[in-house]
């Protein structure tokens, strides 16, 4: 019998405690975790230091073998806890290219992808609230 996941679990030092509070959380607590840190830029701009990446955004790989490199994020999959980023492919020995899986910490977002309504709302209702300006 598994048991349920748990809500109101408590931090734990032990990482094969950690791995499978992350790979047994439902979508919901795992979406939570998917935010990326945005640029000085954008933080300055929306009052956020972080926010949940979408299909879209213009992001910055900070670490890894394609560290630096800047690209269109093409797919996220939420499930597996990973980010594929258009220009960061692998070469296989037949000779064709595979995107590579990059997890959302390892990414800077240096622009948003603006098309969502409810995420243009949510982002500018903090950047009224930042500059000081009543809210509508």
């Amino acid at each position: 019998m598994t048991k349920k996941f748990s809500t109101a679990w408590k931090s734990s030092t032990q990482p094969r405690k950690q791995r499978k509070y992350i790979y047994g959380a439902p979508l919901h607590v795992k979406q939570k975790m998917f935010h990326t840190h945005l640029s000085s830029e954008l933080r300055k701009k929306y009052g956020y230091r972080n926010v949940q990446i979408k299909k879209g955004d213009k992001v910055k790989v900070l670490r890894g073998n394609f560290a630096k490199k800047e690209g269109r994020v093409e797919q996220v999959f939420l499930k597996l806890g990973k980010v594929f980023v258009n220009g960061v492919e692998v070469i296989r020995k037949n000779g064709t290219k595979i995107h590579f899986p990059l997890h959302p910490s390892n990414l800077l977002i240096i622009e948003l992808e603006l098309n969502d309504k409810k995420r243009k709302a949510h982002l500018e209702s903090k950047m009224v609230a930042a500059k000081g300006e009543p809210r509508k």
